[in-house]
């Protein structure tokens, strides 16, 4: 599945700001240069009161770079949140628009706004450098050329209230774009979208990345604990999910459009290699061989194509061998590939006797052939997560 994003559903709230009135994801509004209050801190929405600069909550994490078209849009939408006990720490990673000049004029009417500016230290670095400066229990991802529904940081601090055992709390997402939304983006934003509870993330996690980065409120000291982000050549959110998943860690989302997820052609997913096919194909082959494949005595691959031959390339450079390839082409059925051979799905039952405690890992992407292939391993008596998982 390509990384892609998509629009929905329009929103709908009962807050008085003049951003809630504003209908996303329509045009840019000229008055969103400025900040929209003087703010000397943080105010109480629910007695409309300021309170002084104690420690906030929530600490919203938004690195920067060259983003002046789109900076007030994003502030403006964090501005107007109901909840009003956070702080922002915009890091300006050596922008070099007015993106720096905003967000001080921001931090000069809203003492909640921080800018850091380090200078160009790149994205890995940014963050890390943020999130060194968060000073909340939690803290919320947020990217400047996106908007946040005026309620988003009052519904995922409460689903983290509410459930201790949930230690990252995403949210449905609309993606928008001044033009038309490509196809894939929207396949991509409905599978998102599908994706609510524990189960349902825990499920998917291997397919793709199955919470909007910007999306995403995690307890600060865990990710703090895990290590904050890394610097590895692949994608660096991708990662995060992934090293969660890898220490139980659980996810959660609230099940409504927090996030306007802005599609243009220089987001950096477009832009950065680390966002290729290629260098999803190695966090997830890096993840499957230091996790699930781990004490497992015999690897079965349904997809001889090119997804399977393409991650199968990764995980046997790292050690990790193929014992048997299934697919249903009857041109490569009885061939190799790995220096393992290629069976027919009839042949399943007969190549997974043969190890006392195997792992069948779905290598294709073809649209619609994951639910088949699901129902065909169901049907065979396997059980998903446990005996076999999805990587596509």
């Amino acid at each position: 599945m390509a990384r892609n994003r998509s629009a929905t559903s329009s929103y709908r709230t009962s807050c008085s700001t003049s951003w809630s009135r504003a209908r996303p994801p329509g045009p840019a509004r000229s008055n969103l240069v400025q900040p929209a209050s003087a703010w000397s801190g943080s105010r109480d929405v629910s007695t409309n009161t300021v309170t002084s600069m104690s420690t906030p909550r929530i600490s919203v994490l938004m690195p920067v770079y060259n983003a002046a078209g789109t900076l007030p849009e994003a502030l403006q939408s964090i501005a107007a949140q109901t909840l009003g006990d956070f702080e922002v720490i915009a890091v300006d990673d050596g922008s070099d628009d007015d993106s720096g000049m905003i967000l001080e004029a921001w931090g000069r009417g809203d003492r909640r706004i921080q800018p850091v500016r380090p200078g160009r230290v790149g994205l890995v670095e940014a963050l890390n450098l943020g999130l060194s400066r968060c000073r909340g229990e939690w803290v919320a991802r947020m990217d400047a050329d996106d908007r946040m529904r005026p309620d988003r940081l009052a519904r995922q601090a409460a689903l983290l209230d509410a459930r201790p055992d949930i230690s990252v709390a995403g949210s449905l997402v609309e993606i928008f774009a001044e033009g038309a939304v490509g196809e894939g983006m929207k396949v991509y934003e409905a599978w998102l979208n599908s994706l609510v509870e524990p189960g349902d993330i825990a499920r998917e996690i291997f397919i793709e990345s199955p919470i909007a980065h910007p999306s995403a409120m995690v307890r600060r000291d865990e990710l703090v604990e895990l290590g904050g982000y890394r610097d590895t050549g692949w994608p660096e959110d991708y990662d995060l999910w992934l090293r969660y998943h890898a220490t139980g860690q659980r996810f959660a989302k609230v099940p409504e459009v927090l996030l306007y997820w802005r599609e243009h052609a220089d987001r950096l997913t477009r832009t950065d290699a680390r966002y290729s096919v290629e260098n999803f194909l190695r966090v997830k082959a890096h993840f499957l061989v230091n996790g699930p494949l781990q004490n497992r005595d015999g690897l079965i691959v349904w997809g001889a194509g090119q997804t399977g031959r393409r991650l199968t390339r990764h995980i046997v450079r790292m050690g990790r061998p193929v014992d048997a390839f299934v697919d249903i082409s009857p041109r490569k059925i009885g061939s190799r590939m790995r220096d393992a051979p290629i069976v027919g799905p009839e042949e399943l039952v007969s190549a997974w006797s043969r190890y006392r405690h195997p792992m069948l890992i779905v290598a294709v992407s073809s649209r619609g052939a994951r639910k088949l292939i699901r129902q065909a391993l169901a049907d065979s008596g396997l059980v998903e997560v446990k005996d076999f998982l999805c990587a596509a």
